[in-house]
């Protein structure tokens, strides 16, 4: 189904009337409502910080690249990228017909403006550091060199040039999400409210037309867009269904259309009575627990392996969760490019009741005891998966011996990670899907220069030194070599225990077409149809 430009401006402004009326309206075969776990705090591109608000930012902005419908990157605002023989130069020419969603068009001064705000201190960004293989781009983020000294420049009107510290061919899924053009004209007239519905200027599929708090969240087709003819749907509606049964339920009656997650423990009745609906395949996630190891004990790495030692991951993954996770004895994925096998935690193999008996050796070795119990509290979030197994992992660890006494707390989402990105947790759940396609995306997270977003605050030199080595070397060998030393140090020093790789859980009505499953769990709404009354729901 496609739509001129002129059929989607007249539709998106009879959207915006009729969701007055409620979100989620009956619609003729152009509306989708999406589940979407959480309430964003923000859709700034710049601030958003969680997975499923980018998700939503993703359907209202473009970067020079996008993903495509199975998630692998396609040139977006950018019309072709030449690569200096080095790789340290990336020069984009945009597309004629880029253009933000008030007309205006989107230019290469955009695109330098948006590659340098989130680096500006002045900002807020807490997720930069993927940006860092731009020229000068640490010393900036850093506060010691100004904005307009990052590696990026307009030559003329549609040509950017981009200069790197190293090569980096992974940057097309970088750019996918990370330093995307911004409205610079809409900031300076709006300032921090440019993000609100009634001033927004995206430059993606959709423009934001209501944001009804812990509500919906109401997008609308933008006729602007570049591609705007095959965009088949004209409103999305986000609804945020931190209730993970209630959404099932709603999927199942057919309120929502889809939704991005469903609760493992009901994966076998689901598949008996809707499996129409299920979809799930391995994901890049990786499931953690992070030691705060600025505060003591979780200082000693002697403790912090007593904990990870103590942790029955198979029990977790095949009798808890049910099989679709896997074991986590390392933390980079299955299946990201450059993987080597190798990295394991060394006790991967030994019987629970061994690694449970060298758990008590080193906390007693640490001076803990009956006269000086190990008394923390454990922070996590009510997702992926973690109220179920949370319970369990406390009971593994207070099994190692009765002075092992563990508090569990629990809050949302947005305040557990605000907690983690300020240092005020002891131990506490975490999750890590990799920005770019290649073991470094996950790795980076844990280098000192990663700032807030390394939850562990874990700093180590030799690490650093490993990591630096690898990105800055044009070898890929060489680079996938190094990371794999990396991850194993990384595994030696447990400054966070690795716990499982979350499937991919997702519920999505047959009338969704286009849907492709895939371990990044990126599906934009751009690339989906929904089958119209009487029309059977085309294979992907």
């Amino acid at each position: 189904m496609t739509f001129n430009r002129i059929t989607l401006g007249l539709i998106a402004a009879l959207s915006v009337t009729l969701a007055g009326c409620g979100g989620g309206e009956p619609d003729n075969g152009t509306t989708l409502n999406r589940g979407n776990r959480i309430e964003p705090l923000s859709l700034d591109p710049d601030l958003a910080q969680i997975s499923d608000e980018r998700t939503i930012v993703s359907d209202l902005f473009v970067g020079l690249y996008e993903p495509a419908a199975d998630a692998q990157p396609i040139l977006a605002l950018a019309e072709s990228a030449a690569i200096s023989d080095d790789g340290l130069v990336w020069t984009f020419t945009l597309r004629d017909d880029a253009f933000w969603s008030d007309g205006e068009p989107v230019t290469a001064e955009d695109v330098v403006f948006g590659l340098q705000r989130p680096l500006d201190p002045l900002t807020g960004n807490q997720f930069a550091a993927p940006l860092l293989m731009i020229a000068n781009a640490q010393e900036i983020y850093e506060g010691r060199a100004p904005v307009d000294t990052l590696g990026v420049r307009a030559l003329d009107a549609r040509t950017v040039e981009l200069s790197l510290n190293y090569p980096a061919p992974y940057l097309p899924t970088v750019l996918m999400y990370y330093g995307q053009p911004i409205p610079r004209h809409a900031i300076e007239a709006f300032g921090d409210r440019w993000a609100r519905p009634e001033n927004m200027v995206s430059s993606g599929p959709y423009t934001l037309a209501e944001w009804r708090s812990n509500n919906y969240i109401h997008l609308v087709a933008n006729p602007y867009f570049y591609d705007a003819d095959e965009v088949c749907l004209t409103d999305i509606y986000y609804f945020p269904t931190v209730n993970t049964a209630a959404a099932e339920r709603r999927v199942r009656s057919g309120e929502l259309d889809l939704n991005v997650d469903f609760a493992s423990s009901n994966t076998q009745f689901l598949l008996e009575h809707n499996p129409e609906l299920v979809q799930s395949v391995p994901g890049f996630t990786i499931r953690t627990i992070d030691f705060n190891n600025t505060s003591p004990p979780f200082d000693n790495p002697q403790v912090r392996r007593a904990l990870s030692l103590a942790i029955n991951r198979n029990f977790l993954t095949q009798d808890v969760l049910g099989g679709f996770d896997a074991p986590a004895f390392r933390v980079v994925p299955a299946g990201l490019h450059g993987r080597l096998d190798g990295p394991r935690l060394d006790y991967a193999d030994q019987p629970m009741d061994q690694r449970r008996a060298e758990a008590r050796r080193l906390l007693e070795g640490a001076g803990f005891g009956p006269d000086n119990p190990l008394v923390f509290e454990f922070n996590y979030q009510p997702a992926a998966s973690w109220p179920r197994i949370v319970p369990v992992i406390q009971q593994d660890w207070m099994t190692i011996a009765p002075w092992v006494q563990v508090e569990v707390v629990t809050s949302d989402s947005q305040i557990h990670y605000d907690r983690m990105r300020g240092g005020d947790f002891q131990v506490s759940t975490s999750g890590w899907r990799p920005d770019f396609n290649d073991p470094y995306g996950i790795l980076f997270q844990y280098e000192t220069r990663a700032g807030e977003i390394n939850y562990s605050r874990w700093t180590d030199p030799a690490f650093d030194a490993l990591t630096d080595a690898a990105v800055r070397t044009p070898d890929e060998a060489e680079h996938n070599a190094l990371l794999a030393q990396a991850e194993q140090y990384f595994l030696d020093q447990t400054p966070v225990i690795p716990v499982f790789f979350e499937a991919n859980r997702q519920l999505v009505s047959p009338r969704v077409t286009g849907w492709i499953s895939n371990p990044d769990q990126i599906n934009l709404s751009r690339w989906l149809c929904l089958a119209q009354p009487g029309e059977g729901a085309a294979e992907d």
